[in-house]
C-alpha cells in the first residue's frame, strides 16, 4: 500500500468516513463495496434535495418524506455493516459521522425545529463527498498512472493563463471569467460560439489553443485507454494464472491416479503369481509308488 493511499485513509478516518478496515472479513468488505453504488445514488439525491430546499421550491410534505428516506438509508447501511463486521467498536470509531447524523436527525424527523438542522444537512453533504471519494478509487488509480494527474494540472493552469491572455488581447471578452470559459470550450473543441474573438490576434491565439487542445485531449484519451486496457490485460493474466493452477492441480491428480493404478496393477500381478503357485501340485501330494518286492 502506497504512502499516499495510507494518508488518504487516515484522513477519511479522522473525518468519520473510514469505511471498512482492511483487516475485516471478506464478507464485510464485499457488502461495503455493494452498498457504495446505492449510497452514491443517495448522495446525488442529497444534492438535489439540498438545492430544492435552498431555493425554497420544495413542498413541506415532500421534505418530510425525503428526510425520513435519507435517514432510513443511513440507518440501514449502518445496521447492515455492524451486523457484518468483526470489530464493531473499530467500525464505529472509523465511521463516527454516520451515527452522529442518525442520532441528531431523529428530532428533526418528528418536526422539532432545532438550531442544528442546517448543520445536519451540511453533514449529509460531507457524507456525500465521502461516498464520492470512496467510489473514485479507479479515478485515483488513473491519475496516478503515466503522470496523468500532473498533466491535467498543467492543462488546467494553461487553460487559466489562456483565459487571462485572451481577455487582454481581444475586446470581445469582458473579463478573465469570459476568457476562461472560452478557453475551456475551445480546448475541448466543443465551440459553443457564445464568445468568439473579434480581432486577428484573438483568432490566431484561438487557432493555437485549438491545436493545443486537440493534442492535450488526445493524450488524455490515450492515457485513459491505456489504463482500461492494462486493467483488462491484468484480469486476463489473472484468469490465465488461475487456469494454469487448475491444470497443474489436474496433472498432479492424474499423476497420483497413475501411481496408484501402477501399484494396483503390480499388486494384482503378485496376487495372480501367488495363486498360480498355489495351484501347482506339490511333491508330497503325489500318490505312493508300489514296492515290487512286496507280495501282493
Amino acid at each position: 500500500m502506497s504512502n499516499r493511499y495510507r494518508q488518504h485513509n487516515a484522513l477519511m478516518v479522522r473525518i468519520g468516513l473510514g469505511g471498512v478496515d482492511d483487516e475485516e472479513n471478506p464478507r464485510a468488505t464485499l457488502w461495503a463495496k455493494r452498498l457504495e453504488w446505492p449510497m452514491l445514488i443517495l448522495a446525488i439525491w442529497i444534492i438535489l434535495d439540498w438545492y430544492l430546499k435552498a431555493k425554497g421550491i420544495q413542498d413541506p410534505l415532500f421534505t418530510r418524506f425525503t428526510d425520513w428516506f435519507i435517514w432510513i438509508c443511513f440507518a440501514s447501511e449502518l445496521a447492515i455493516m455492524l451486523a457484518l463486521v468483526d470489530d464493531r467498536k473499530r467500525y464505529l470509531k472509523q465511521n463516527w459521522l454516520n451515527p452522529v447524523i442518525i442520532l441528531t436527525g431523529i428530532p428533526v424527523l418528528f418536526g422539532v425545529d432545532l438550531f442544528y438542522a442546517g448543520v445536519l444537512r451540511s453533514l449529509r453533504l460531507m457524507i456525500m463527498l465521502g461516498i464520492l471519494l470512496k467510489v473514485s478509487q479507479d479515478l485515483r488509480q488513473i491519475l496516478s498512472r503515466h503522470q496523468l494527474g500532473k498533466t491535467m494540472a498543467i492543462a488546467l493552469l494553461f487553460l487559466v493563463i489562456s483565459g487571462f491572455l485572451i481577455s487582454g488581447i481581444d475586446p470581445a471578452f469582458n473579463g478573465p471569467m469570459d476568457g476562461i470559459w472560452w478557453a475551456w470550450v475551445t480546448m475541448t473543441t466543443v465551440g459553443y460560439g457564445d464568445l468568439v474573438p473579434s480581432t486577428t490576434e484573438g483568432r490566431l491565439f484561438g487557432m493555437l489553443l485549438i491545436l493545443a487542445g486537440i493534442g492535450l485531449f488526445s493524450m488524455l484519451t490515450a492515457s485513459f485507454s491505456v489504463f482500461f486496457i492494462e486493467r483488462d490485460e491484468k484480469e486476463m493474466v489473472e484468469k490465465e494464472d488461475r487456469n494454469i493452477q487448475r491444470i497443474t492441480q489436474l496433472e498432479a491428480r492424474l499423476d497420483r491416479i497413475e501411481h496408484h493404478l501402477s501399484r494396483a496393477v503390480t499388486t494384482l500381478e503378485r496376487l495372480e503369481a501367488l495363486e498360480a503357485r498355489a495351484r501347482e501340485p506339490k511333491p508330497s501330494d503325489s500318490p505312493p509308488k508300489a514296492n515290487p518286492s512286496q507280495p501282493e
